[in-house]
């Protein structure tokens, strides 16, 4: 079993949940909760692993808060 690390956030207009696999094309979902967001998200990535394992284009490594005067 693998894991993929996802960003989540909540669109301003319609409330909902969307999420995205940084790196892994197609990985990408919306739910109206997290919960649907998350079986959203893990039924997206299985359908792409039927296509073999992903070359991933980059790496999550964080957030980070910057500070603007």
């Amino acid at each position: 079993m693998k894991n993929y690390t996802a960003v989540i956030e909540r669109d301003a207009e319609t409330g909902l949940y969307v999420a995205w696999v940084p790196g892994f094309p197609g990985a990408h979902s919306q739910g109206g909760t997290l919960d649907e967001l998350r079986a959203n998200l893990r039924e997206v990535i299985e359908m792409l692993l039927e296509d073999g394992a992903p070359r991933l284009e980059s790496e999550f490594i964080g957030t980070q808060t910057v500070e603007v005067a």
